[in-house]
């Protein structure tokens, strides 16, 4: 069996977008997928392009703004070469609060990225809205038996 690790980052306000990784990653230990997860900010477009397997979890803030932590990293993978993502497949999933009126923008803007830099999407971007709880479970369980399958 070759590369099982899956990366998983986070931007986040609040923690719920980190505490869904960190779920994530106990989940993935079932599926035979080692995780890392970490923080956007504590990371950069070459180190997420050496990576197969990838999930986004972002939280919207504000106006449709991105996370703190979140910020520098989109403007770097936005500035990145074009094909920066080429072999990298990845699910985002979204959290926001229908209150707003950028419902997910955030992770809107990173799956459309995420795309353009020549990534491989390989389920549907999920948004979530504040009581995101079994959604979120059942979009993860789903993402990672894709996940497993990718050699």
């Amino acid at each position: 069996m070759g590369d099982r690790k899956l990366l998983l980052i986070f931007g986040t306000e609040t923690g719920n977008a980190e505490e869904l990784a960190e779920d994530t990653a106990s989940m993935a230990a079932k599926h035979d997928l080692q995780s890392s997860v970490i923080d956007m900010a504590d990371i950069t477009p070459d180190d997420i392009s050496g990576w197969k397997r990838l999930i986004v979890f972002c939280s919207t803030w504000g106006e449709g703004e991105q996370p703190d932590n979140a910020q520098n990293l989109y403007d770097a993978v936005s500035e990145s070469d074009d094909l920066i993502m080429e072999g990298v497949n990845f699910g985002v999933l979204a959290l926001g609060d229908t209150a707003f009126e950028f419902f997910c923008q955030s992770g809107k803007e990173w799956d459309s990225i995420l795309e353009e830099k020549g990534g491989t999407r390989i389920k549907e971007r999920v948004d979530l809205d504040t009581d995101y709880d079994d959604y979120a479970e059942e979009w993860i369980q789903e993402t990672l038996e894709i996940l497993k399958e990718i050699e």
